[in-house]
């Protein structure tokens, strides 16, 4: 018999090598089965865990919970989205004494060198503080964080927080206005649209504005040149869409920077524009006219009235003209010249009663209304003691004080057709249609006084108001200032309220200059025809291209309503 082969013999050996290796490669590939799962599960917890702690963690809860996806407080943007108001994680910086271990003057040194506003003694008396903690600076630049964090000293504490940032600084502030330390609204649109910003359900839409960022920067810069030019104590300015009621450029000056709001002078957080009232003059007759052709005392601008060189009124107090005419003279005339003697005599037509319905309806006898809440009412003689003499005052007037947004609505009102409606500072559209109004004027009493406003822009006393191509129409307003309970003779309130296109009305605004001085530009005149009225014309020349008004020579208001009537002085 043959012996077995040596292969032979060797395969049962083999065979059970190769099950050994295949069984311990199951097992090693279950144990990495194993600790993969176990992996996953663990980098799983650690996912869940920290979305939990976002959600609904501690901080979270500080904040509301699942809303910390969302900015702590909504962007406010302009009519075209770009961003005035938004909030970003900025650095605070933080001395905590008790926790101070390093040589404490040595960090007071150091402080010193890195914040000198305070002098090295100053911040060694803050590190010997009891106070367990003391801000050093909140919305901290990065490189002072950076330097501070260098120290390495356990006892300054760097965090992040929510901050509110203006990014155009000091455009549209008064309408913006700013927030408190604990990041709700203080003044402006923050503070009227606080819970709609602060809401969880709401803010991740930003609140969007009426205000145009272009036109409110041009009304700024030409009313801060007027400022320093005539150097007025003060300045507002106003422009609105008398269709909708849309306010497309606000502004109060000296200016405020909302970024560092309670740093600032009280004088540059007074709104003029909503919160000030004034005597704004001669910006009223407008409206004393447009009463008496609604209720029929006046017939056509022809119309004649004693304008000689003083009239008398009732309680015995002279009126007397700047320009007088020593003649009888028309409404066209009246209106060309500002003549209070005439504008008196017109409202003594209208009377008391029917000036002050017409008053009511255009809101002059309220407080203002917008969203702000920083509004004023209108400061008029009680209605006990409104007598004739009252009227005739009012109706060129004096004896009334008004914001310049109130004046600017009135503008809106008599030039719209005659509907007043509120202003509103956010943008109209869907979710903020157009508000319904009231009737004023009618629509025949607010085209005859087109013609009338232009005049006064071609031939009268707002000439320096006029932008070529752009058919201005206004009105020219010089107010004594009330100083110590009189009129002063030599302190004045100017204005010139407006239109454009005369022709085709689409925007009314008001530009209003507080105790502007002579010079010897305007041959050492102060009145609203050498200061306000060009400044108006300087502001529609910027702002009309933007608001897609062409200029054309060829258009204009029907100048036929007045010119007749109007007498060429030889």
């Amino acid at each position: 018999m043959n012996a077995p082969t040596p292969a032979l013999v060797a395969r049962p050996e083999r065979l059970r090598l190769v099950g050994q290796r295949r069984q311990f490669l199951a097992i090693m590939h279950q144990r990495l089965m194993v600790g993969m799962l176990v992996f996953s599960l663990v980098v799983g917890v650690v996912l869940l865990r920290l979305t939990w702690l976002g959600l609904f963690g501690d901080h979270a809860g500080r904040q509301g919970g699942p809303s910390t996806l969302l900015p702590a407080r909504g962007d406010i943007v302009d009519r075209d989205g770009h961003p005035l108001a938004r909030t970003i994680d900025s650095w605070t910086v933080a001395l905590q004494p008790s926790k101070v271990i390093g040589d404490k003057g040595a960090l007071a040194a150091q402080l010193a060198r890195l914040m000198p506003e305070k002098s090295a003694a100053a911040w060694l008396a803050e590190i010997n503080s009891p106070k367990k903690f003391i801000y050093l600076r909140r919305r901290a630049a990065p490189r002072l964080v950076q330097a501070l964090n260098a120290l390495g000293e356990p006892g300054i504490a760097l965090s992040r927080e929510p901050d509110r940032l203006y990014p155009q600084t000091d455009l549209a502030a008064h309408v913006l206005g700013f927030t408190n330390i604990d990041g709700h609204g203080a003044a402006g649109m923050e503070r009227a649209f606080d819970e709609y910003l602060s809401d969880s359900g709401t803010r991740g839409e930003p609140l969007t504005l009426s205000i145009n960022s272009r036109v409110q920067q041009a009304l700024e810069h030409e009313l801060l040149n007027a400022k320093a030019q005539f150097s007025a104590l003060g300045a507002a300015g106003v422009l609105l869409d008398i269709h909708t009621g849309e306010v497309l450029a606000m502004t109060s000056l000296p200016q405020l920077n909302p970024n560092i709001a309670g740093n600032m002078d009280p004088e540059a957080q007074f709104n003029r524009a909503t919160f000030g009232t004034f005597e704004l003059g001669s910006t009223f007759k407008p409206f004393t006219v447009a009463m008496a052709l609604d209720t029929g005392d006046v017939k056509s601008m022809g119309q004649i009235y004693p304008c000689y060189d003083k009239f008398m009124r009732p309680n015995g107090r002279v009126v007397t003209d700047t320009h007088p005419f020593g003649r009888p003279c028309s409404v066209a005339e009246i209106m060309m010249e500002s003549s209070n003697i005439g504008t008196a005599q017109i409202a003594g037509q209208v009377g008391t009663e029917r000036q002050r319905h017409f008053l009511k309806g255009m809101g002059f006898l309220d407080t203002v209304e917008v969203e702000l809440r920083e509004r004023a009412k209108a400061q008029t003689i009680p209605k006990q003691n409104w007598d004739l003499s009252t009227t005739m005052t009012v109706g060129f007037g004096h004896a009334i004080a008004v914001t310049p947004l109130h004046l600017a609505l009135g503008y809106a009102t008599l030039y719209n057709g005659g509907i007043y409606r509120p202003a509103t500072l956010l943008k109209v559209g869907k979710g903020h249609p157009v508000a319904k109004g009231r009737r004023v004027f009618s629509e025949d009493t607010s085209y005859k006084m087109r013609a009338l406003l232009r005049l006064v822009v071609t031939k009268g006393t707002g000439k320096k108001a006029d932008a070529v191509g752009y058919r201005v129409g206004g009105k020219t307003g010089t107010a004594e200032k009330i100083i110590g309970g009189r009129y002063s003779k030599t302190v004045n309130i100017t204005s010139f309220a407006g239109v454009f296109p005369m022709d085709e009305p689409r925007y009314a605004m008001v530009v209003m200059l507080d105790e502007p001085k002579a010079t010897a530009d305007t041959y050492g005149w102060r009145t609203a025809g050498w200061n306000a009225a060009p400044t108006f014309g300087k502001v529609v020349a910027r702002i009309a291209p933007m608001l897609g008004v062409r200029p054309d020579l060829k258009r204009d208001a029907n100048m036929g309503e007045v010119m007749p009537f109007v007498r060429e002085e030889k």
